[in-house]
C-alpha cells in the first residue's frame, strides 16, 4: 500500500490548479454571493437548528461558501481547507461579506496542530469524506473540536450511489464500484468540471469509499453520540448526468427509475459530561 500523503498531496496540487477557474465560473457566482447569497438549503438550516450566536467549524470548506452562508445566518465561524488557493478566496470573500470569520489552511488530519478551542457546531458537507482516507482519525478530530454538549452535522453524497457508473449517459443504474472502501484509493481522470473548455485542465483524483457502517461506527468509536440518521433521494449535485433538478435546488433520478439513497444527513452529539 502506497502512502496516503502521495495521493493527497496530487489532490491538493489539483485543487490548487482548479480553484481559480472554479472561482471564476459562473456555477460558484461569487459576484452574487458577495450581494446577498445564502447556500444553506431549508432542509440543513431545518436539522441544524438556530445558529445565532454560536461557534461553527467547517471541515473541508473550499472556497467558504458554505462557511459564510452559516455566518449570515448568525453564526461565528471557521473555516478549514488543505488549498491554500481555496483558503484566499475564501478570505478574499470573508472581507466583503463576514470579516470575523476565520479560515484556516490545514489538513483535516492534521487540524489539532493548527487550531485551538472546541466549537458548538462541526459541520461538514456534499461529497468531502472521499478525500479522506482514515475516517477514524477524522472522527476523533471530529470529538476533539467538539464541545461538551455540542454536536456534528453532515450532510453527505450516500455510499451507495457512489456504486454508480456515473459516465451512463442515459437513465440507467448500472453498478460498477464496490460499496465497501479499500485501502487504495479510486482513481478518477477528470478535466475541470466547471472550467470554460478552453480553460480546461486534466488531472487525477483519488478517493477512498467509506461504507454508512464506517462512518457511523468512527463517529461512536470517537465518543460521540448519533441523534439521527436520515437517507435521502437526492444530492445537492448531479452526480449522474441524466439527474434533473428539483425547485429546490436538489438533483434527483428521474421518474420511472427506482428510488435509491443518494444523499445522508447525520447529527452526532458530544456528551455534556
Amino acid at each position: 500500500m502506497r502512502d496516503p500523503q502521495t495521493y493527497l498531496r496530487n489532490n491538493r496540487e489539483m485543487w490548487r490548479q482548479w480553484t481559480p477557474l472554479k472561482a471564476a465560473s459562473a456555477q460558484y457566482d461569487l459576484a452574487g454571493f458577495r450581494a446577498g447569497g445564502c447556500r444553506m438549503r431549508a432542509l440543513e438550516r431545518a436539522e441544524v437548528g438556530e445558529v445565532r450566536g454560536r461557534s461553527l467549524l467547517h471541515l473541508q470548506c473550499h472556497v467558504g461558501l458554505d462557511t459564510l452562508s452559516w455566518a449570515r445566518l448568525g453564526a461565528r465561524v471557521t473555516g478549514v481547507d488543505f488549498c491554500a488557493e481555496g483558503v484566499a478566496t475564501a478570505r478574499s470573500l470573508a472581507a466583503d461579506v463576514a470579516p470575523s470569520a476565520v479560515f484556516v489552511e490545514a489538513d483535516v488530519l492534521d487540524l489539532p496542530s493548527h487550531l485551538d478551542g472546541a466549537f458548538d457546531i462541526v459541520y461538514t458537507s456534499h461529497g468531502v469524506l472521499g478525500w479522506l482516507p482514515d475516517l477514524r482519525r477524522w472522527a476523533e478530530v471530529v470529538a476533539h473540536f467538539t464541545a461538551p454538549g455540542g454536536f456534528l452535522y453532515v450532510f453527505e453524497s450516500h455510499p451507495a450511489a457512489w456504486m454508480l457508473d456515473n459516465k451512463v449517459e442515459h437513465p440507467e443504474l448500472k453498478l460498477r464500484y464496490s460499496y465497501f472502501g479499500e485501502s487504495e484509493p479510486l482513481a478518477f481522470e477528470y478535466r475541470s468540471p466547471i472550467a470554460v473548455p478552453e480553460a480546461e485542465l486534466p488531472g487525477v483524483e483519488y478517493a477512498w469509499g467509506h461504507s454508512l457502517g464506517d462512518v457511523v461506527s468512527a463517529l461512536a468509536a470517537a465518543g460521540l453520540r448519533v441523534e439521527f440518521l436520515h437517507e435521502w433521494p437526492f444530492v445537492a449535485w448531479r452526480m449522474l448526468p441524466f439527474m434533473t433538478q428539483d425547485q429546490d435546488g436538489w438533483w434527483r433520478l428521474p421518474d420511472g427509475l427506482p428510488a435509491m439513497p443518494l444523499s445522508f444527513s447525520l447529527r452526532a452529539t458530544k456528551p455534556s459530561t
